[in-house]
C-alpha cells in the first residue's frame, strides 16, 4: 500500500482517510468551474445524482449532465463502471481529461466519489458555499482502491437514548464519508423499543418511553425527571433504509431476545415470565446494566415474536437480522415451573440449552426466509444452527470459537471498539466508562487475531465499532465519544495496514489534520486532540472507569 502523506506535501488535499491502496500523484490539476459537466455511465446514474447534489451544495457550481457517453471534457467528471473491478474497488484518475472515477459496481464508484470530496479539500463538505469566486481543484494523481473486509460496521444504539430519524441520516452520511457500508442499528431494550410494529401497537405506545432516566453509571444518585423516549414509525424506517441505500450502507436491524426485554413486557406482561414474576407491575426500566426480565419460553412468546420479525423483513431488506442473545438472566428460567417444564419437554442441558433452543428457533425461522441470523456471542453457548453468523463482542475468544466451528464473525470487542469507553484518564473525560481507548489504541486495533489459519480467518466477515448510549444523552455526546476515533477504525476497516506495531501512526495523526478540517465541516462536536472542550465536559456525573490496559483477548 502506498500511504498519501508519503507523496503529498504536508497540508495537502492528498491527505485521504482511510488510507488507499495506491496514490501515484503527478503536476497539474482539474479546474471545476460553471462550465463544468458531470457524466454518469450505465449503472452510476444515481452515484451521478449524489454526487452532483453534493458538490452543487458546496460549491455552487451547476454541473450539469454531460450525456456524451464518452466521459468527461478536460474540465468535467466522469462516473463509470468497469467490470474488471471488484464489487467495491475503484479507480479515481484525474488528469488533463478530467476526472475519471471507475467501480466495479455503483458502490466502488460511490467510494470514489468520496475520495473525490476529499480531493476537492474540506469545505467540499459544506452544505453552501463559502463564497462565490472560490477556485474547486483535483491535483492531478491515480488512485487505486479497495476495501479489506466487506462488514464496515458501525453499532448505533438508540434504545437507551432515543436519537432521531434526522440524526440517523446524518449518521449515515458520516458513516458513508468514513467509507463504511453497515449501519447496526439496535432498536430494543429494557429502556425502550424503537420501532413500530402494527400487529402490537403496545410495544411504542407503552414500551418506547420511560418515565425518569439514571444520570450516569448506575450507581450514580443523579436522575433526570423528564420523561424520554421516542420511536421510528414504519415509513420512517423505510425513509432510512432507502437514504442508506443510495450511500451503499446496509442497515442492520437488532431485536434483542430473549434478554434485554423489559421494554416489550411492560407493553404486554404475557410475554414475561408471570409465574414467578409480578409482570403487570413492570415499566419501561429507567437505569442501567444487566436486566433480570426476560422473555418466557412459551408458544405464545415465539408466535408474539414471529410477528415482529415478519414485519422487520418488511422493513429491512438486509441479509443478516440481529437478535441480541446476550446477557440473558437465567435465575428467572430456573424458578419458573413453566420454563423448567419446557426444559424437560424438550430434553435440553438446563438453562443453557433453553437459551440456545429459542435462538435456535428463530435462526430456523429467518433461514426459510432466506434470511441469516446473527447475534452476540452469548448464542454460542449451547450450539449454533449452521449458517448462522457471530458479533464478538467480549473479547476475541467468541469470534476465535465460531470462526473454527464454521460460523462467520464480525469482530466488534470491548476492549478495542467501544467508543462509549473513555478517550483519556484526564480527569475532564465526561462520564468516563470503561478503559481507555485513545485515537492511537483505536488505529491500531487489529480485527483478525492470529491465533486463526487463514481458512478460519475467511469466516472473519469484518468488523465493527460499537457505540451504546447509556450515558450519551444527545447527539453531540455521540459525536463526542465517536470521533475522532471512528475516522481510525474506518482506516483499520477499509485499509490494508501493516501489523499493529507497525502502523505509522504519526503519518495518521498528519492527515488528521486535514480531517479535523472535514468534520468541522460536517458539523461534528469531535472530542479535540488536547482534550474536551468546557462545554463537553460533565462534572460530577459519576462514570465506571477501569484501570490498566484492557486485556487482549
Amino acid at each position: 500500500m502506498t500511504s498519501p502523506t508519503s507523496q503529498a506535501r504536508p497540508g495537502s488535499p492528498l491527505e485521504l482517510l482511510p488510507a488507499p491502496r495506491v496514490v501515484v500523484p503527478s503536476r497539474g490539476e482539474v479546474r471545476l468551474t460553471e462550465h463544468s459537466r458531470l457524466h454518469a455511465g450505465p449503472g452510476a446514474e444515481a452515484v451521478g445524482r449524489w454526487l452532483t447534489g453534493a458538490l452543487r451544495q458546496a460549491t455552487g457550481l451547476p454541473l450539469p449532465e454531460h450525456r456524451e457517453a464518452a466521459g468527461a471534457a478536460g474540465d468535467g467528471i466522469a462516473l463509470r463502471l468497469d467490470a474488471a473491478l471488484a464489487g467495491e474497488e475503484y479507480r479515481l484518475v484525474s488528469g488533463p481529461h478530467g476526472v475519471l472515477i471507475e467501480g466495479g459496481t455503483a458502490a466502488g464508484v460511490f467510494r470514489g466519489a468520496q475520495t473525490l470530496r476529499q480531493l476537492l479539500g474540506p469545505d467540499a463538505f459544506r452544505r453552501a458555499p463559502l463564497r462565490s469566486d472560490r477556485a474547486w481543484t483535483v491535483p492531478h494523481v491515480r488512485i487505486e482502491d479497495a476495501p479489506r473486509f466487506r462488514w464496515r460496521g458501525l453499532m448505533l444504539d438508540v434504545a437507551r437514548h432515543f436519537l432521531p430519524k434526522d440524526g440517523v441520516l446524518r449518521q449515515l452520511d458520516l458513516m458513508a464519508a468514513h467509507k463504511l457500508n453497515v449501519l447496526h442499528l439496535h432498536l430494543t431494550d429494557d429502556q425502550g423499543w424503537r420501532i413500530e410494529i402494527r400487529r402490537h401497537p403496545r410495544l411504542t405506545e407503552v414500551g418506547s418511553w420511560r418515565a425518569r432516566t439514571k444520570i450516569g453509571h448506575r450507581a450514580s444518585p443523579l436522575w433526570d425527571e423528564r420523561p424520554h423516549g421516542g420511536y421510528y414509525t414504519q415509513d420512517d424506517i423505510r425513509e432510512i433504509v432507502a437514504y442508506a441505500a443510495e450511500r451503499h450502507i446496509e442497515v442492520v436491524p437488532e431485536i434483542d431476545v430473549p434478554g434485554h426485554s423489559q421494554a416489550a413486557i411492560a407493553a404486554y406482561p404475557e410475554l414475561g415470565n408471570t409465574d414467578v414474576v409480578d409482570t403487570a407491575s413492570l415499566g419501561v426500566w429507567d437505569t442501567w446494566g444487566v436486566n433480570p426480565n426476560v422473555l418466557a419460553p412459551t408458544d405464545h412468546t415465539l408466535r408474539f415474536y414471529e410477528g415482529v420479525f415478519e414485519e422487520v423483513l418488511e422493513l429491512f431488506p438486509s441479509e443478516f437480522i440481529h437478535v441480541g442473545g446476550d446477557e440473558c438472566p437465567k435465575d428467572q428460567w430456573r424458578r419458573s415451573p413453566a420454563a423448567q417444564a419446557r426444559v424437560r419437554e424438550l430434553g435440553l442441558a438446563g438453562e443453557d440449552g433453553l437459551q440456545a433452543w429459542f435462538i435456535g428457533h428463530f435462526g430456523e425461522w429467518l433461514a426459510a426466509r432466506g434470511r441469516r441470523l446473527i447475534g452476540w456471542d452469548e448464542i454460542l453457548e449451547g450450539g449454533l444452527a449452521q449458517g448462522a453468523a457471530v458479533s464478538s463482542w467480549r473479547g476475541y475468544r467468541g469470534g476465535i470459537a465460531a470462526a473454527r466451528a464454521g460460523h462467520d464473525v464480525v469482530m466488534c470487542p470491548e476492549q478495542q471498539v467501544y467508543l462509549d469507553h473513555r478517550q483519556d484518564a484526564g480527569p475532564g473525560e465526561p462520564v468516563p466508562i470503561g478503559y481507555v481507548r485513545t485515537l492511537e489504541d483505536v488505529y491500531r486495533f487489529e480485527p483478525v487475531p492470529p491465533e486463526l489459519t487463514p481458512e478460519e480467518a475467511r469466516h472473519v466477515l469484518g468488523t465493527q465499532a460499537n457505540v451504546w448510549t447509556e450515558v450519551m444523552e444527545d447527539q453531540q455526546r455521540v459525536d463526542y465519544q465517536v470521533f475522532p476515533r471512528l475516522a481510525a477504525f474506518a482506516e483499520v476497516a477499509w485499509s490494508s495496514l501493516p501489523a499493529p506495531e507497525d502502523r505509522d501512526f504519526a503519518g495518521f495523526e498528519q492527515r488528521m489534520t486535514a480531517h479535523y478540517r472535514r468534520l468541522d465541516a460536517l458539523g461534528v462536536a469531535y472530542r479535540p486532540p488536547t482534550g474536551p472542550r468546557p462545554w463537553q465536559r460533565r462534572p460530577g456525573v459519576l462514570g465506571r472507569p477501569l484501570d490498566g490496559p484492557p486485556p487482549l483477548r
